[in-house]
């Protein structure tokens, strides 16, 4: 049942997004943009982002250093790289997280649910420091670019971390939240779920780590807008990386929404309407978006070819990798 409605659910929010593309820009002009796209500029946002992995995987292990689980930085940095492969596949950048969070779990048997929280907690630290960012942006673009229409969906993203965060380390929040585990247990997630809660809610005497991890992940997020920023300028796109700091962490959000395979033309669907208007034209801001989904696929092809190797070398190489 829940994947028909995962499936449902995809199929109509990718169909609507599609269908307002197809009303929007001309496939022959953008083309013709595409073709003519600044190379240099391209392999330069695809660096950025690339070059964003090691830190990001580093972050990642000192959230797990500090509730007793050790691992290289090196197969935490892999581990990352294949993420970003199956989420091309997968739904969104959930998709990836979920390999992730298996994967470990096989290294370090006995502590899925410490694992899981370091994961979703490193996700919800980021959407945090995304939020930041994106409020410092309006602070910017405010005067200078028409960005007024967006301040409500980040109002009502900045709301929904202030409860989860309540939800997830206000012990005075557990009666509310035992009020669920009816619901939870017809759906056989109560195990899990708890699991889950428990193993976010154990960074909860953590706070100078958390806040550590928070400022590292707003660094990455301020360096991997100049990524977006170069995708608009390698089409022709000419602003200023200012308005990018107040798109780049909506976008950064919108990608998370889990009815699309990596964010297919969602992601573009955005480019559209918020560059629209700034005054640009539809098919340069598609464009943009669709130039910035190969800078994805370019982060994907370390993960891929990781894969790849490991099937090549066969089951004894993979089980060396797995408890190695």
């Amino acid at each position: 049942m829940r994947r028909g409605v995962r499936v449902v659910g995809t199929l109509v929010v990718t169909g609507l997004c599609t269908a307002y593309l197809i009303w929007k820009i001309d496939l022959t002009k953008t083309l013709q943009i595409l073709a003519n796209a600044n190379v240099g500029e391209f392999v330069a946002a695809a660096a950025i982002m690339t070059a964003t992995i090691w830190p990001m995987a580093w972050r990642w292990q000192l959230l797990l250093r500090a509730k007793g689980i050790l691992d290289r930085l090196g197969w935490l940095t892999r581990a990352y790289f294949v993420s970003y492969a199956a989420g091309q596949v997968l739904p969104t950048s959930i998709g990836g997280d979920a390999v992730r969070i298996y994967e470990t779990t096989r290294r370090h048997p006995g502590q899925p649910g410490l694992i899981a929280g370091s994961v979703l907690l490193e996700r919800a630290l980021g959407g945090a420091a995304t939020l930041v960012l994106a409020a410092i942006g309006f602070g910017l673009a405010l005067g200078h670019y028409d960005v007024g229409a967006y301040i409500w969906v980040e109002l009502l993203f900045v709301a929904g971390t202030v409860l989860l965060a309540i939800a997830l380390f206000a012990r005075k929040a557990r009666p509310l939240l035992r009020l669920s585990v009816p619901l939870l247990s017809w759906l056989r997630l109560d195990r899990p779920v708890r699991a889950l809660y428990e193993g976010i809610h154990a960074y909860r005497s953590n706070a100078g780590l958390l806040l550590g991890v928070a400022g590292i992940t707003f660094a990455l997020q301020a360096v991997r807008v100049l990524s977006v920023w170069l995708s608009g300028k390698a089409v022709g796109i000419d602003l200023s990386p200012r308005p990018y700091y107040v798109m780049g962490p909506m976008l950064f959000l919108v990608m998370l929404i889990p009815f699309t395979i990596n964010g297919l033309a969602v992601r573009e669907s955005f480019f559209v309407s918020f560059l629209g208007g700034l005054g640009i034209d539809p098919d340069a801001a598609f464009a943009a978006g669709f130039l910035f989904f190969v800078v994805t696929l370019v982060m994907a092809i370390p993960g891929a070819l990781i894969v790849a190797w490991e099937s090549f070398a066969g089951p004894a190489f993979a089980r060396r990798l797995t408890h190695g």
